[in-house]
């Protein structure tokens, strides 16, 4: 899936994952995927050596070029952040979007040893900087986090954290799984942790990875069991029962969030039918 010390030819046509800064670079005007030769990327030539595959769409290769904080004076060029590209793309390219994100974050952020300080270097087998000194070898960072869908008669249980509140957005609960915690139990943790209630009924979804930063989504569906719902007031600052006919912004359904959701009001649908 990911290729290290790819050869380009001048005119391979690519989709090109260019990140620059925090953002990614985009064809002015043009949403969606920045395809183009390499001879047409020639502000990213230096790179050259750096290039990694992060996958295949639609027969095109996608391939990933860091460029760190350099900038691109460019009228043709624009940078878009993260959370805007990945809204304008589908569901695969998404999964190839936040894969090339978290391979640029983790060689950004292990350029030295986190044993003995010496300069890490890439290994060329496998995705994986290795110290030059101690021999310490590092890997991409996955953050495993759950996410739940909980459902009680006709409505759904929905928060709103502190940084959906501007946006009057509200969605599924969720929070990173703790050491030597399974999922099943960090669910029923986070959910009592931050609105108080216990749940029952824990069944799997699917999953998804989320590339802020780093983290890979664990969906699952539940039934509400018992308990009033009383928030944490830390993360959560708000949350209730909403008819599933009723309900409030929600995350679209390109995120597993929308997912969870849509599922779950079609579940209600089904059982009034």
């Amino acid at each position: 899936m990911i290729e290290q010390n790819i050869k380009i030819e001048a005119d391979q046509i690519a989709i090109w994952l260019v990140v620059s800064g925090d953002k990614l670079l985009q064809i002015s005007g043009q949403v969606g995927q920045f395809e183009r030769t390499w001879q047409e990327l020639s502000f990213a030539h230096a790179y050259q050596d750096q290039i990694v595959k992060v996958g295949e769409y639609r027969q095109r290769p996608c391939l990933l070029v860091d460029m760190g904080n350099e900038r691109v004076d460019d009228d043709s060029i624009t940078a878009v952040s993260m959370r805007a590209l990945l809204m304008q793309v589908d569901e695969e390219l998404f999964g190839i979007v936040a894969r090339a994100w978290q391979i640029a974050l983790f060689m950004r952020t292990h350029r030295f040893c986190g044993q003995c300080g010496a300069t890490m270097r890439q290994i060329d087998w496998e995705m994986a900087l290795q110290c030059s000194r101690c021999q310490h070898r590092c890997y991409p960072r996955i953050s495993p986090c759950i996410i739940v869908a909980i459902r009680h008669q006709h409505c759904l249980l929905l928060a709103q954290g502190k940084a959906h509140q501007s946006r009057q957005m509200y969605s599924t609960l969720a929070g990173f799984v703790e050491s030597g915690e399974t999922l099943e139990q960090a669910v029923h943790r986070e959910v009592f942790e931050e609105v108080g209630v216990k749940i029952k009924n824990l069944r799997y979804f699917g999953s998804q990875p989320w590339p802020f930063p780093h983290s890979l989504m664990v969906g699952f569906l539940a039934d509400y069991a018992e308990g009033d719902i009383e928030v944490d007031g830390k993360e959560i600052i708000c949350a209730q029962w909403f008819k599933h006919d009723e309900l409030p912004n929600t995350p679209p359904t390109l995120s597993i969030a929308g997912q969870l959701i849509q599922h779950t009001v079609q579940e209600i649908q089904q059982s009034l039918s």
